[in-house]
């Protein structure tokens, strides 16, 4: 009996679904049942999930009062329950995990344990091939054969630029240095984002793995993982996996009983979203305050303590042992020309399936959200998504078919980033959205350079501004023109990334600005100080709407029609949850 234990389904009891799962078969005496808690499944918005094998059956928002019924009917009495079946995109029931659309057009590659193994038990990760790719390595393969190989597949960065990983490998192993170190970049801090950390929860060991093949072929003895602090579990399994992997004499000196060591120890961020920048991650773990520093020279050449250092983020090492096992031509026979393997996402927003997916590259935007994603709920119009995050960019409904790479996404003003996706419906405002992500810009901003400081700002005064209802024309070029002077000129590229949201939306959704400054009307009905509260002639005096009003906005008899004082509306809306008779329009 699989159990889910990452992140999403722990919020809703299934630490107390495994453990009732296990009294209950204790309690009853059942032999030949084994109990294992598992990170992400991946179909977060079906969660708390429960899989029994070996006919993997798919048990969906399971409670811990549910336990008890599974166990009786399913294992004792081998009738499926029924009630708890996942109910596929079309509402039919589906029995098996492989039946589900969500997983279809899926290719599991950085996910392949996650959901399989108690990531917490390292004989269970030894016996999905765990460790074999590093044995290979140190017993058979050069250093420069492990980086062509790396090199050959085409695996590109997944922290967002998509810098070729083998180059990357290649410049910090050729670095003069007698010291040399391996980072994992587990900072993830876009809004929507949890690939990383639902890797980390559910495969801690193939990171760990990945880390040691780096440093054999770049000639490092020493790795760091930089994770944030607010992902405890992933933190708490880390450790585990490191303590095991060290007790097994697979992590520390002469490991296989080779020449080769290498250790790796966990730092803790303290949320910083511009930690996630890798100069500025090296100055966190240095124990300095985290801000970026001019490049050149870049980490391969002078990073931590002044010595070369190779960077690379989690699902990046989640894919390399795998490369290592299957070959670089497997690899690199999944995706596009340019953009090689699968990528992960954060699917979530206006979506039904919310969750982590992971589909080869060139993938179209509509297949992952009305395909693995289900479509929008309520029966609401797809409108935009968002990838990329803060440093992304929206992508409208006319591009729905664009291929999910590296260069198309750039040629249509967005960028792959870590991996967020979120998906917005008609009843969203963009330049509501594009303000969200400046106020996190601006929190965020480190301060170093004055164009991400105090361009930003300014940027994000304008587009209140406009919200308000108090935005020019003249604005809407300033807003431009200070975009593309922040673009330009920011020291690190979380600061020349910082202007996407703003100019993707005025590129693809200029109808919106012009409506909020020029009509003084925001069409989603999203700004309040752009709603004007009506009561129609429905109305029949009953007076609620004047009982519920805080601000007394409100006046007329009893059995009159009533009228709303515009100048003393505070536009809450209470006034039409209230109306028995829907009376009241908000234009």
């Amino acid at each position: 009996i699989l159990v889910c234990q990452g992140t999403g389904c722990t919020s809703s009891k299934s630490p107390q679904i495994l453990e009732n799962f296990k009294k209950i078969i204790e309690e009853k005496g059942i032999k030949n049942v084994r109990v294992i808690k598992t990170g992400c499944f991946g179909l977060c918005a079906k969660g708390p999930i429960v899989i029994i094998r070996p006919e993997d059956t798919f048990y969906a928002q399971v409670t811990p009062e549910d336990c008890e019924e599974i166990i009786q009917s399913h294992i004792i009495e081998g009738k499926v329950v029924d009630r708890l079946l996942c109910k596929d995109i079309d509402g039919t029931k589906v029995t098996k995990l492989d039946d589900l659309t969500f997983y279809k057009k899926q290719k599991r590659i950085a996910l392949k344990n996650c959901g399989v193994i108690n990531p917490e038990d390292i004989d269970e990760y030894i016996a999905f091939d765990g460790y074999r790719a590093l044995a290979r390595v140190l017993i058979e393969m050069t250093q420069d054969e492990v980086i062509e190989t790396i090199d050959k597949s085409g695996l590109r960065g997944r922290g967002g630029a998509g810098f070729p990983t083998g180059k990357k490998w290649r410049a910090t192993k050729d670095a003069k240095g007698d010291t040399k170190y391996v980072v994992c970049n587990a900072d993830e801090g876009d809004p929507g984002a949890f690939m990383d950390r639902s890797i980390l929860e559910g495969d801690p060991h193939a990171v760990l793995e990945a880390m040691e093949i780096a440093g054999y072929a770049v000639g490092a003895e020493k790795g760091y993982i930089y994770v944030r602090a607010e992902y405890p579990i992933a933190v708490h399994r880390l450790q585990i996996a490191i303590d095991q992997a060290r007790e097994y004499g697979i992590l520390g000196k002469n490991i296989f009983g080779t020449d080769f060591s290498f250790d790796i120890e966990i730092r803790l961020g303290a949320g910083a979203f511009v930690c996630g920048e890798e100069t500025a991650l090296l100055e966190s773990i240095e124990g300095r305050r985290g801000q970026p520093r001019v490049k050149p020279p870049y980490p391969a050449q002078s990073g931590l303590w002044g010595c070369p250092t190779l960077i690379n983020n989690v699902e990046t090492y989640a894919n390399v042992a795998q490369i290592i096992l299957k070959g670089a031509d497997w690899y690199s026979s999944i995706g596009t020309a340019t953009s090689k393997g699968t990528k992960v996402f954060a699917l979530g927003g206006n979506v039904n399936n919310v969750g982590l997916v992971e589909v080869p590259m060139g993938t179209t935007l509509r297949e992952i959200v009305f395909d693995i994603g289900g479509g929008i709920p309520n029966g609401r119009e797809f409108k935009a998504a968002q990838t990329g995050g803060p440093s992304g960019g929206c992508i409208p409904k006319e591009h729905l078919d664009t291929p999910i790479d590296y260069e198309s996404l750039k040629e249509i003003g967005s960028m792959m980033g870590s991996g967020g996706l979120i998906v917005m419906d008609d009843t969203k405002c963009m330049v509501c959205l594009a303000k969200f992500y400046l106020q996190f810009t601006v929190s965020e901003s480190c301060g170093k350079c004055t164009p991400c400081r105090e361009g930003t700002k300014r940027m994000l005064e304008i587009l209140k501004k406009i919200t308000h209802g108090e935005g020019t024309l003249e604005d809407l070029k300033t807003l431009e023109d200070l975009a593309h002077m922040i673009k330009d000129s920011s020291l690190c590229g979380l600061g020349q990334s910082a202007p996407n949201p703003v100019l993707s939306t005025l590129a693809n959704f200029k109808d919106e600005y012009l409506a909020h400054v020029v009509d003084k009307k925001c069409p989603a009905g999203v700004c309040k100080a752009l709603l004007t509260f009506e009561i129609t002639d429905d109305c029949i005096g009953c007076t609620k709407c004047k009982r519920n009003c805080p601000a007394d906005a409100i006046s007329g008899d009893l059995k009159q029609k009533h009228y709303i004082d515009p100048a003393k509306c505070i536009k809450c809306g209470s006034c039409v949850k209230g109306c028995p008779k829907n009376a009241i329009v908000v234009k």
